[in-house]
């Protein structure tokens, strides 16, 4: 059995669903529960420090009130067992004030005040000391000894002080605890549902019917039932439904566009192959009327077969271009003036009198690219520049010359290939690099120059006519590096 390993490159529209585990939905609700009892959490903290200095506030208003009643008893003092009451309903060992200078202590015992395991000082305590003495009362065991508590006193009292355990304190701190527990467990409980609902409908539920669509659309994309149909939503999810549509209304007249220009192309390159046969038989019929003695078809047997051997010409190139997309450059280091003057030998370059060569490129220059590719664009390029040179003379009466040099800049090189000839005429600029549509010789199918820019596209570069006052000036730019010298 053979596995497949999935290309880095490849798009993957959608995963398995053992990949996800949890949809977006699930991730959703488990999201927003976290975020409120995290929230639930930060509340948490001050409110029990807060319930913490209640409790101890709520137990010094009552011993200030036995205060108040230890100061307006008689001489002889309160009646047997008063004293043992007011400190068992206020919940302390022992009560202190400080009264006009005099202290006043009421106790159950013989305990002596510095018998605790620590004071708590309610009148400078900050609410960080105050959260981080909550949760050691919450956290830590109930200390054996007591602890003192210190607070603001009203009428003539200068302050308060108590004695309490510090077990009923934890006791009652771990019940509120419990219940703001099971509130903050429903609150989020019921928030998170509502937010999900929410979220669900306003998010979760339009995403996936744009992907439901996207998928549908991806398996019949040429079928205009399958296009969206936006809401009116003004938001961005509205944006995106409107943007899918445009672009699946685009995408879809394309393809059949592509489809039916498809069916046509090949209709076509069959008659071309069948008209190209016709024409070649008909030139080698050509051939022999150049031995007739008839003066006329003499003149102008030359003028036919030059132009069946256009037409032959016309049906091989529209044949090649049509028969496969160019294949992706395999990038190599090439010495550019050595190609270079390889496609001149072909073009005759050498040899040929009557268009002078300069061949400018430095020795140096490497380039990055595809030599057989490369040498295609160079070929066409100078092929089109011999032709115009040979068909139109150069201009003002000069003598023919193609140039081809190149220079780096910033990291790219750039080719110039430049002739003297008569230039591109304004008519062909437009379509210049577009096949059947750009071509600037007379006959011509320009299919040379659409090649070549396809081909220079591929390698990540740029072609174009630059602007000149003499003749036609090719210039390519190619992503390049800087290389040592030879």
């Amino acid at each position: 059995m053979q596995h497949h390993t999935p290309n880095r490159n490849q798009l993957s529209i959608s995963l398995p669903r053992g990949l996800t585990r949890l949809g977006l939905s699930a991730k959703l609700l488990v999201l927003t529960v976290l975020f409120v009892m995290l929230a639930e959490v930060l509340i948490y903290l001050p409110s029990v420090a807060n319930f913490r200095r209640n409790w101890l506030n709520d137990r010094l208003a009552a011993a200030q009130i036995a205060v108040l009643v230890l100061e307006g008893a008689p001489q002889d003092g309160l009646p047997e067992g008063s004293e043992n009451r007011l400190l068992m309903g206020v919940g302390a060992r022992a009560i202190a004030a400080r009264v006009g200078g005099a202290r006043r202590l009421l106790t159950l015992d013989s305990m002596p005040p510095a018998a605790v395991s620590r004071t708590v000082d309610l009148r400078s305590l900050g609410w960080v000391d105050a959260i981080g003495e909550a949760l050691d009362t919450l956290v830590l065991p109930p200390a054996k000894m007591p602890i003192r508590v210190i607070g603001e006193a009203v009428g003539g009292a200068d302050f308060v002080e108590l004695v309490i355990d510090e077990a009923p304190l934890q006791r009652a701190m771990l019940k509120f605890s419990t219940n703001l527990l099971l509130l903050s467990l429903l609150i989020s409980g019921l928030t998170a549902v509502a937010v999900y609902i929410a979220l669900n409908w306003m998010i979760v539920d339009p995403i996936r019917q744009l992907a439901a669509n996207v998928m549908e659309f991806e398996a019949d994309p040429e079928n205009p039932h399958r296009i969206i149909e936006p809401t009116q939503r003004a938001d961005e999810i509205g944006e995106a439904q409107r943007a899918l549509a445009r672009m699946q209304m685009t995408l879809a007249g394309e393809l059949r566009t592509k489809k039916h220009l498809a069916e046509l192309g090949l209709a076509v390159s069959k008659i071309n192959h069948d008209l190209r046969n016709m024409l070649a038989a008909a030139q080698l019929m050509s051939d022999r009327l150049v031995d007739t003695r008839d003066a006329k078809i003499k003149r102008f047997a030359p003028r036919l077969i030059a132009t069946l051997g256009r037409a032959i010409d016309f049906c091989q190139a529209t044949l090649a271009y049509g028969r496969a997309a160019e294949a992706t450059p395999v990038l190599k280091d090439v010495g550019l003036r050595q190609l270079v003057a390889e496609q001149a030998d072909m073009l005759g370059l050498a040899e040929a009198a009557m268009v002078t060569f300069s061949n400018e490129f430095p020795a140096d220059l490497i380039a990055p690219c595809d030599p057989d590719q490369m040498a295609r664009v160079l070929l066409n390029l100078m092929r089109n520049s011999v032709q115009a040179l040979t068909q139109a003379g150069a201009e003002e009466g000069g003598r023919p010359t193609l140039t081809v040099k190149a220079e780096r800049d910033n990291g790219s090189i750039i080719l110039r290939v430049a002739d003297n000839g008569p230039g591109v005429p304004e008519r062909a600029r437009a379509n210049l690099f577009q096949a059947f549509r750009g071509s600037v010789t007379p006959g011509g199918t320009g299919l040379g120059l659409a090649v070549a820019a396809e081909l220079v596209r591929l390698h990540g570069g740029t072609i174009a006519l630059e602007p000149s006052d003499t003749g036609a000036v090719f210039m390519v730019t190619l992503p390049g590096r800087r290389q040592a010298a030879a």
